[in-house]
Order: C-alpha cells, then sequence, then structure tokens
C-alpha cells in the first residue's frame, strides 16, 4: 500500500517509516524541506515538498503521489515545553490540528483516498471521575481547551471521512522528551522536577516503537474508529517519576506541596501531576489484535530508553 506520511519528520513519523517499509508498504515522506525531503530520497524513501498550510498545494501533492492511505501526524511543539507558557507553545499544534488536518481531509477526498489514519493523544481526558478512561470519555474541552477542542476538531473531521483516530499515550524512547538525556531526564538530574503534591496524576505510556506498529496495524482495518494506543500499566506520577529517576541514573524527585509547584512552574504543572487521567488499551486490542512489545513502562524505561 502507497502511505502518505504528513508528520514524516517528527518523531514518530522517523520511526513509522521503516516499520511500514518493512511491512511491504510503500511510504511518502511529505516534508516542508527540499533537504530533508532530498534525505529521504538518498536513504530510498520517496518524499515530497509542500506546506500543510497551502491547500491547493497539498491537494496537488497527493493526487501526484498517487497514495492509498494518508498518515496524519502533524505537530509542532517543542522538546521541552514551559509549562508556563503552555497555551502559547501548545498554539501552533492546535493550529495544524484544525487546518492541517482540513487541509489533508480535502487533499484525501479530491485523490478518492478513504483510508486517513490521525494522530490524537490519550492525554486529553476530562479531569474527572475514574483514573483510566476508554474512548467514551469526554475529552478535556472544559479544563484544557487549548489542547481539547483543535482535537475534537480534528478527530471530528477525521471520523467524518471515516478515518481512524489514534489517541496516543506519552512517548517515550528514541527521540523523544523521555529518554536518557531527554529534557525530562536533564530535568530529574538538575533537581528540578519535584513530584508536586501527591502525584496522583495517572500517566498511560507508549514506546514508539509501539506507536509506530499500531499504526501500521490501524491501515489495515477500515473505519471510522477511534482507539487508545497506550501500554498496558497506567501509573501515577509518584509511582512513575521514582522509577524513571533510577533508569536515566538522577537522583529521586524530591517533594514539593502543590503551592510551591504553583509558584515554581504554573497551575498547568500541578494539574498534570495530579489531575491528569490515564487511558485503556482494551479496545485496539480486542478489534484489532495489537499488541505493545513494551507493555509496561517498568520494562521500557530499563531497556529501551534509547
Amino acid at each position: 500500500m502507497r502511505v502518505f506520511v504528513a508528520g514524516a519528520t517528527g518523531v514518530l513519523g522517523r520511526r513509522l517509516l521503516p516499520v511500514l517499509l518493512a511491512a511491504d508498504h510503500e511510504p511518502i515522506a511529505m516534508t516542508r524541506s527540499r533537504e530533508k525531503a532530498d534525505a529521504f530520497t538518498a536513504a530510498g524513501i520517496e518524499a515530497v515538498v509542500c506546506d500543510a498550510y497551502d491547500s491547493e498545494g497539498l491537494t496537488r501533492a497527493v493526487a501526484s503521489a498517487r497514495p492509498e492511505a494518508i498518515v496524519h501526524l502533524l505537530t509542532d511543539l517543542p522538546e521541552d515545553i514551559n509549562m508556563r507558557r503552555f497555551e502559547q507553545e501548545t498554539a501552533s499544534t492546535g493550529r495544524l490540528r484544525r487546518e492541517g488536518t482540513h487541509n489533508l481531509v480535502v487533499a484525501a477526498a479530491a485523490a478518492g483516498i478513504e483510508r486517513i489514519v490521525a494522530e490524537s493523544i490519550a492525554f486529553a481526558y476530562e479531569p474527572q471521575g475514574d483514573w483510566v478512561k476508554d474512548e467514551c470519555s469526554p475529552l478535556a474541552t472544559a479544563t484544557l481547551p487549548s489542547v481539547a477542542e483543535p482535537l475534537v476538531e480534528l478527530e471530528r473531521r477525521v471520523l467524518d471521512a471515516g478515518g481512524i483516530v489514534l489517541r496516543y499515550g506519552t512517548l517515550y524512547g528514541p527521540g523523544t522528551a523521555f529518554t536518557s538525556d531527554g529534557p525530562w531526564a536533564a530535568n530529574l538530574r538538575r533537581r528540578r522536577l519535584p513530584i508536586v503534591g501527591a502525584g496522583a496524576g495517572v500517566f498511560s505510556f507508549l514506546h514508539v516503537d509501539d506507536a509506530a506498529s499500531a499504526t501500521v496495524a490501524a491501515l489495515e482495518h477500515s473505519g471510522p474508529a477511534t482507539y487508545n494506543v497506550v501500554d498496558d500499566e497506567p501509573a501515577p506520577v509518584c509511582e512513575w517519576a521514582p522509577a524513571y529517576a533510577r533508569a536515566v541514573g538522577a537522583p529521586a524527585p524530591w517533594r514539593a506541596p502543590a503551592w510551591v509547584g504553583r509558584l515554581a512552574a504554573g497551575r498547568m504543572a500541578v494539574s498534570l501531576m495530579n489531575e491528569l487521567r490515564g487511558a485503556s488499551n482494551a479496545r485496539i486490542k480486542r478489534e484489532l489484535g495489537w499488541q505493545p512489545e513494551h507493555s509496561s513502562w517498568r520494562e521500557g524505561f530499563r531497556t529501551a530508553l534509547d
């Protein structure tokens, strides 16, 4: 299957391309950079140069590439988000999720492509009720509108087009923020990442290579459908943060009361550490037969960060 990958130069896109090749698919890497396109071509991967915000140019590029499916992985996030500037630092990705998704769906329709797989996130559920959420749970449009509202629009457009939405968990592994030398590890080593309050916020992790394998699995099924793509063990900050510190050779995180966290890092950081909800992977296992190779962050942190 010829697969047009929008966001091919991102963390997940770079890991996805070789997995597509290994599964006998033909990836077409989309990038805004001629230099990066030339690098893809030199590596034996077909590439196109276009901008997700250029609707007409994107429609021409998709038609010319003749793909049978589109994978939408467009994001624009800094490696280390400043929680005090959370809304500003996520605004560009929000715009991509609105405008880029619209343009990709329009391009797919013009080319007669019915198979779309799009990236969403499994850590934007409304922080109320159960600590582990399934796909029917509402997103945090009331408490985190700058993130959740663009996600709702992205998901609606993709599902209306008959596509599949993958709500990926917090990625770790090569190229992500969670590696042995990434920003989370650096902050732990500098004693700049305490456990704030009770540290009850629940994270659902996902190794980046498991994200790639789930994406390939989704390409082989029809939509519309939404799936959480996470490992088997949602865990609170107070449990996984010390384990991550040990894995990267950092001191155990210190404890700070919530009021200190608000002063030092802002309201958003305190909220994530104490209110974040995890996600269940029961549906994707049941309906797509997908299984994460790294079933728990516990093993993954010890053996697969890099």
